[in-house]
This record gives structure tokens, C-alpha cells and sequence, in this order.
């Protein structure tokens, strides 16, 4: 009996039911169990009164109970494999009613048409019983149908008793075993390709940003005169484009929409029909400014921003001018032109969640204007911090235009993606454009707003201590609260893979172990006190693979970190790709892993945008960073990461004379090699291509020996995150010989197919 146990018992109980872990082995091995005051706390972040014994007592009844006030379970994942399937119905009926029962249910595919139609007989026998609300209730188990196809179904049922009609229904979801792998990887074949920071490519012609353009003009060059197979991005997520919180590709605004920096607007057809854009691009002011942000080491994401919107809206206004006439009251206006059409195509088939993102940013720009020192949306005046509130619903009537100016400026930027997408293909790239979905979103941005009651705001995502962090990260975005995603029907979750599998070949998942669980850290307390918990991972993973299978698309779990081995075990069965880095690919003893020693059904990098370049790594200029920003409490500490990185710097020496790979010419010394030589360079991505690993990449920084890294984890102005370009304009890449050495030596090992 609940009223027996201590308020203590209670806790661990209820935090168990609601997927808190009551502990978890850090990277040491290290056994840390989750205090009571951290389950109290992640317990009233998820909105359950925890507070008080009797509120603990009260949760945890209805807990019990709350299954039994439905007819239906919201949602049903099942494998397409399985043989025998049921489906619960559960209804209040009396002893004596039972045998009277009759259940009537349909199921109906995505598009709405009818697949199955069935009738549970008289006399059906319960599998449960449990009285409710002073009311004894039975659950019925039903047979779905064998031979579904993959898909999204909605199923509808109703029991009818002498004495009640109760109706009820059920999200069904038919998934595969296992995500897509091109059959060419299945039989032996490997790729290789280039990572990219996009933003940081130069070129004559952009405005201070990587533009899709760029991006068009590398997977020409690649494909053509490297053959290079894949081509890997950072997130192209929407962001605020403001320094210093917003310019993280991994805490996006939005991770459902694109950051309109990326669109090149001199290559938007109303761009050439608008004479205001072109007059005011071609002022001298204004090619001057062009030309400074052109001419910064560092992108000026603010500039930016603030030219290309100038020239988006008058795009806009001659879009609206040109390609749509006046509606009739009440009707808006009416497309005039195929453009206009296709438009509103994109519109209709987006939705509401394309409308909630551009009503979200309508909607700051006007309390920008009105609350200048309002930041966050959370201290917005009342009835605006809600989606579905009368002030907000009244503000987006009155503001319609506006918001299709937000909808357009998705529209050109998705459109441009898509077509460098579907040029990646047309040039033989066997998986083409390798996009990055983030693990979260900025809890100021417009995905918090729009989903207020799937996000925690009440804690952070982050990680336990470990070797790089000791005291633990906190992210310091919210995580998404696994039971109301799943009594939403994992709807967010099929919408948010759809529109990151749509433009390219393959998808990584940042922090893929966030399927299996995640660390939570409560608002106010350090990452030390966070506790992991648990998600539903073989629904999630069902609906991965349904939907890279639907999208021809590989997936690749970025599984760095503190990863149990059952995690890499169940990831590997449902054929997603594992992330190896050469850092990290180390034995107990701390030797290199030889190339054979790599999973074949992984993606092999040197390095990646939060470490050091090849370069930076070899002449410690990471090092140097870190002790530029007060990461090394005393000389000392300094001295210990000088010592342990030749240390390591020799493993990788080593690794690389056992496979006699170390360039000719090179001193046997490793101390008389100070610098990173693109031979160098060339051979320890030789070392990559070796292994059986499907995918191997090479960034792009390493490529032209590039010192910084991109990201220095743990900082924020103190270091130009997310900022530094490429030192040299794609225009010359494409005649430096350094790539086109790589690649000879690349295609040899992993020609193009």
C-alpha cells in the first residue's frame, strides 16, 4: 500500500516510472546514484507534484490509473517483422456485461483510405481488470492485421454494451527492423568525401557567409575532379544570426527550418524582376559593405544578416507584386503565375508548423520593438507566450503579410538546397549531401515556443564529468519530455527527421545515445547533479528507421562519449552507422587501433568541429587557446597536456610506421616534425581509407592545413566560435594541389562506383 511507504520509497518509485535513472558509471566507472533532491527536481521540471508526501502519493495513483481513462493507447510502434500483434481497448463493464461485449475497429493508411475492418466477437475475455474511479474496467487485447506496410496508420474503434458506447483511437505505426544502407555497402563497397563547415567557405562572389551557391560549386568541383562520393555539412538549422548566443549551428532557433543566411539572393528569380533590389545592391555604399564582409576573417553574422534581409524584402515585395493578384474579401491573394503556384504548393504541403515558425518571428520582431531590453520570449507580455492564446491568434490575423514574408524566405532558401541536393546525385555521388541534425534547440528560439508542452524548460540537456569536463556541460537547451512525446504520437519527432532527410543522402545524429536516454541536469543546479533519463528507444529507433527508408537516406549516430556497449550493440543492429574518430580510436593501453580494427559499418574522421584540426592538434595550438581563456589552473596543467600530447602525437606516429605510411623525406624523429605537412595529412587519411569503415571523410580544414579549430567547447566570447572562415577562397581550392593529392590517394583505396 502507497500510504506504508516512506516519502523516500515514494520518489525512487515515481522517478522510476517516469524513466529517471537511480543512477549511472561515469566515464572512470564510477558508480553515482541520483539524490532525492535531483529526482524532486526533474520530477516538478516535468510538471508532477512532487513537492509533498501526499503529492507524491496522489501522482503515483493516478499514474496507475491514468491508462484506464482511455480506450486506446495513444500510440503503438510495431516491427513489420513481428508475427503476432495486439492492440489493447480498455472499457468499464461489469461482470455480468462481459460476455456481451462487442469491439468494431478500422484502421486507415496515411491517405486515408480504408485497409482493414474488423469485429471482435462476443464473448471476448479480459487480460486485465482494475477498478477506476469506483468503477471496475477490463482491458481487451485485439489482433491487428499481418502484412501491413511500413507507414503511419490511424486506427478507430468502438465497443458497444447493453449499457454504454465507448469509442477510442490509436496512432499505429508499422516499422522496419533496420534503416537504409545503399546496396553497394552491403556488397563491399566504401566512399569517401569532404566535411564542411559551410558557413566558413570564401569565394568572390558571396556576401561574407558560405552560401548554397558555394555549396553547388564544391560538389561540382568534388565530384568532378576529386571523386568524392559525399559531401558533410554542419547543421544548416535556423538561427538568430546574433552574436554571441546565437550563431551555434547546434543550439538553433529552430531545428525544423533553414538559417536564411545560407540562400544566395543574387540566384532568386525575383531578384532579377525587382529593380529596387538590384539598385539598392548595386549602390556604393552598399557593394562596399559587401566587400568589407567579404574581406573579414570572421563572419559578421549580424552584417550579414542585415544585407541579405534588405535585398529578401524587396524580393518579397516584387514576388507579391508581380505573381499574385488581390483576393477577394477575406480570401488573401491568389496566385497569378506558376511561381506562385509552386509557392503556395510549398505553403499548403508545410503547414502548420512552416505557419507557427513564421508567426514565432513576426511575433519577435514586433516585442523587439516595443520591449527593446525583452530578450526571451518567456518575458513577453501575457498571452503572448502562448501559441494558442487569443492575443497571439488576433496578432497573426493582423499580421498576415509578415508572416508570408517568413514563409517566402524558407520557400528560396529550401528550394536552393534542394536543387544542389539533387545536383550531388545527378553527378554520380553515391549518397551526396550529408546534412547534421542538432540535438537540440535554443529555449529562447521558436521550436521551445511552438512546443512548449513537449519541452522541459525546467532543466537542461548536458553530459556527466568526464576527462574533458570534469565538473560536467550543460548544454543549456531543454530536453524533450519522453512521455508526452509519446502521448503525442512521436508526431514532432516524424516531422523533425522529415525535414532534415529531405535534401541529402545521409543524416547525422548529434549525441545519438539521446534515443536511449539523456542527461537532464534540473535549472539551478550543476551539471554534477544532473541524472540520465530514459527515452523510448525502440519506438524511436522503429521510426528512424521507417524514415530513412522512406528517404533512401544512411544515418550515422554520432556515439562519442560515455557509451555502454548494449547502446553501440542495439544501434549496430538496426544499421546505424557508428562514429569513429582517429583521436579517440584508441586500445586500453593507449595505442592507436590498427585500420582493421574498425567497424565496418561506421563513418571514420580524423577530427571534428569541437577538437582540434590535424594541424592545430600537431603544433598544440589548442592547447595554446585553452590556456589563453584560463582552462589550465596553473603552469603545471599546461605542461601535463604538452606532455601527454606527444605522447599522443607518437601513437599516431606509430600507428602510421606499422602501416608504412609515414612520408618520405620525414625525419625518423617525430620532436624534428613539429608542423602538420599535407603529406602528412594525406597519410593519416590513407590510414582512414584502409579500414573496412563504409564512409570515410575528410574535413576540409585539415585538408588546407588550417591552425584553429572551429568550436572550443566551454566558451563562449572568449573564443571565435562558429566564426573563422576558410584561409583560402574556394576559387583557389579548386587549383590547389593539396586536395587533388588526397583525392588520388583516396580514390585508390575507394574509387567512385
Amino acid at each position: 500500500m502507497l500510504h506504508i511507504m516512506s516519502e523516500e520509497a515514494l520518489l525512487d518509485v515515481l522517478a522510476d516510472a517516469y524513466g529517471i535513472a537511480s543512477e549511472y558509471y561515469d566515464i572512470w566507472g564510477r558508480r553515482h546514484t541520483t539524490s532525492h533532491e535531483t529526482q524532486r527536481a526533474i520530477l516538478t521540471a516535468m510538471g508532477i507534484p512532487a513537492a509533498t508526501e501526499e503529492g507524491l502519493e496522489r501522482e503515483l495513483a493516478e499514474l496507475r490509473d491514468r491508462p484506464w481513462r482511455a480506450a486506446c493507447d495513444p500510440v503503438l510502434v510495431v516491427r513489420n517483422t513481428a508475427a503476432d500483434v495486439r492492440w489493447s481497448f480498455r472499457l468499464p463493464a461489469e461482470e455480468e456485461e462481459e460476455s456481451s461485449v462487442r469491439v468494431r475497429w478500422e484502421i486507415r493508411d496515411e491517405g486515408g483510405q480504408l485497409c482493414h475492418k474488423a469485429e471482435g466477437a462476443p464473448s471476448l475475455m479480459p487480460v486485465e481488470t482494475r477498478v477506476v474511479d469506483g468503477r471496475r474496467h477490463i482491458r481487451l487485447e485485439l489482433p491487428l492485421p499481418l502484412g501491413l506496410e511500413i507507414g503511419y496508420y490511424d486506427l478507430a474503434a468502438y465497443a458497444v454494451t447493453p449499457q454504454r458506447f465507448i469509442d477510442g483511437a490509436l496512432r499505429l505505426i508499422v516499422v522496419p527492423d533496420q534503416c537504409y544502407v545503399p546496396p553497394s555497402f552491403l556488397e563491399g563497397g566504401k566512399t569517401w568525401g569532404l566535411t564542411l563547415q559551410l558557413y566558413a567557405l570564401r569565394s568572390a562572389r558571396n556576401w561574407g557567409i558560405g552560401d548554397l551557391s558555394d555549396l553547388a560549386q564544391v560538389v561540382e568541383w568534388a565530384a568532378t575532379d576529386l571523386k568524392a562520393g559525399i559531401i558533410g555539412l554542419n547543421p544548416l538549422h535556423s538561427l538568430k544570426n546574433s552574436r554571441p548566443y546565437h550563431i551555434s549551428p547546434y543550439a538553433p532557433d529552430s531545428r525544423f527550418y533553414l538559417n536564411m543566411l545560407y540562400v544566395d539572393v543574387e540566384r532568386i528569380a525575383d531578384y532579377y524582376e525587382s529593380s529596387a533590389a538590384r539598385q539598392w545592391a548595386e549602390d556604393g555604399a552598399f557593394r562596399s559593405t559587401l566587400q568589407s564582409l567579404r574581406a573579414d576573417d570572421m563572419v559578421d553574422y549580424d552584417g550579414v544578416a542585415s544585407a541579405k534581409n534588405a535585398i529578401l524584402e524587396f524580393c518579397f515585395a516584387s514576388f507579391e507584386e508581380k505573381h499574385f493578384t488581390p483576393g477577394h474579401e477575406g480570401t488573401g491573394p491568389q496566385p497569378a503565375t506558376e511561381r506562385a503556384r509552386a509557392f503556395q504548393r510549398y505553403v499548403r504541403e508545410e503547414g502548420e508548423p512552416l505557419e507557427h515558425f513564421a508567426l514565432f518571428q513576426v511575433l519577435t520582431e514586433a516585442m523587439r520593438r516595443e520591449h527593446p531590453d525583452v530578450w526571451v520570449w518567456h518575458e513577453w507580455p501575457e498571452g503572448y507566450c502562448d501559441l494558442k492564446s487569443p492575443a497571439v491568434a488576433a496578432f497573426g490575423a493582423s499580421h498576415q503579410l509578415r508572416i508570408r514574408f517568413y514563409k517566402y524566405v524558407q520557400w528560396v532558401v529550401s528550394e536552393q538546397l534542394r536543387q544542389v541536393a539533387e545536383r550531388a546525385r545527378a553527378m554520380g555521388m553515391p549518397i551526396g549531401l550529408f546534412h547534421d541534425l542538432a540535438l537540440g534547440s535554443d529555449r529562447s528560439g521558436a521550436d521551445a515556443w511552438v512546443f512548449q508542452g513537449l519541452f522541459v524548460l525546467g532543466a537542461d540537456c548536458g553530459c556527466p564529468p568526464d576527462a574533458f569536463s570534469p565538473e560536467g556541460q550543460n548544454w543549456s537547451f531543454p530536453p524533450v519530455n519522453p512521455h508526452r512525446l509519446r502521448e503525442t504520437g512521436y508526431r514532432m519527432f516524424v516531422d523533425l527527421l522529415r525535414h532534415n532527410l529531405r535534401f541529402g543522402g545521409a543524416l547525422r545524429i548529434d549525441h545519438v545515445m539521446a534515443l536511449f536516454r539523456l542527461f537532464w541536469i534540473p535549472r539551478g543546479l550543476p551539471a554534477s547533479a544532473g541524472a540520465y533519463v530514459r527515452y523510448p528507444v525502440e519506438d524511436l529507433l522503429g521510426i528512424l528507421a521507417l524514415e530513412s527508408i522512406r528517404h533512401q537516406a544512411l544515418i550515422v549516430g554520432e556515439d562519442l562519449g560515455t557509451v555502454p556497449n548494449e547502446v553501440r550493440d542495439r544501434l549496430g543492429a538496426a544499421r546505424v552507422l557508428s562514429y569513429r574518430v582517429l583521436y579517440f580510436e584508441r586500445w586500453d593501453d593507449g595505442t592507436e587501433k590498427l585500420p582493421n580494427a574498425y567497424p565496418a559499418q561506421a563513418l571514420a574522421v580524423a577530427t571534428t568541429h569541437d577538437l582540434p584540426t590535424l594541424s592545430g592538434f600537431w603544433a598544440g595550438q589548442d592547447i595554446e587557446a585553452r590556456a589563453g581563456v584560463g582552462s589550465y589552473p596553473d603552469d603545471a596543467a599546461k605542461r601535463a597536456a604538452w606532455e601527454e600530447r606527444f605522447r599522443d602525437k607518437l601513437r599516431i606516429w606509430n600507428a602510421l610506421k606499422s602501416e608504412h605510411l609515414l612520408p618520405a623525406g620525414l625525419p625518423d624523429d617525430l620532436a624534428a616534425v613539429p608542423v602538420m605537412t599535407p603529406e602528412l595529412c594525406a597519410a593519416i587519411h590513407t590510414y582512414l581509407a584502409r579500414t573496412p569503415s563504409w564512409v570515410v571523410l575528410a574535413a576540409l580544414d585539415d585538408v588546407v592545413g588550417e591552425l584553429a579549430q572551429m568550436n572550443l567547447p566551454g566558451t563562449l566570447d572568449e573564443y571565435p566560435n562558429w566564426s573563422r572562415k576558410v584561409s583560402i577562397a574556394l576559387e583557389s581550392l579548386q587549383a590547389d594541389p593539396r586536395p587533388k593529392a588526397l583525392a588520388s590517394s583516396l580514390g585508390v583505396l575507394r574509387p567512385l562506383q
